[in-house]
């Protein structure tokens, strides 16, 4: 049984920047340690996030490649339960959106969604967007 129910947030982000070029920032260990975490370590699908001597894991599942990702932290007991990156191209235009995917208790939401566009602009900084 689920002790609260989390709020599902979706957030959207304009990047100037190649999916292929994106992507290896959301999925690989490297890339996410350069803006996501303090470190990043994987083996395969676990990946462990390092920040300020706290460490926490999560279970990776690419969707297709360039396209999303999306991580199960270890400690949640409820799988409906993650976070996600999708990198969407307008056919028409050519433009680049990052589609952020995440929960948080209703008291959170709104800290939740400033931890997440401050990480979206430290990204946009490393990567030059």
């Amino acid at each position: 049984m689920k002790m609260t129910e989390k709020i599902k947030i979706e957030l959207e982000f304009p990047i100037r920047a190649s999916s292929n070029f994106l992507h290896h920032y959301l999925a690989s260990p490297d890339g996410l340690g350069e803006w996501f975490a303090d470190n990043v370590n994987s083996r395969g699908e676990l990946y462990t996030f390092f920040w300020n001597g706290s460490e926490e894991q999560a279970r990776q599942k690419v969707f297709s490649k360039e396209e999303k990702v999306r991580y199960y932290w270890l400690e949640e007991e409820d799988e409906d339960v993650y976070f996600q990156f999708e990198i969407i191209v307008d056919d028409l235009t050519n433009d680049l959106s990052l589609i952020v995917t995440d929960f948080a208790d209703e008291d959170e939401v709104e800290e939740q969604k400033m931890f997440w566009e401050n990480q979206i602009d430290t990204l946009k900084r490393c990567i030059g967007a």
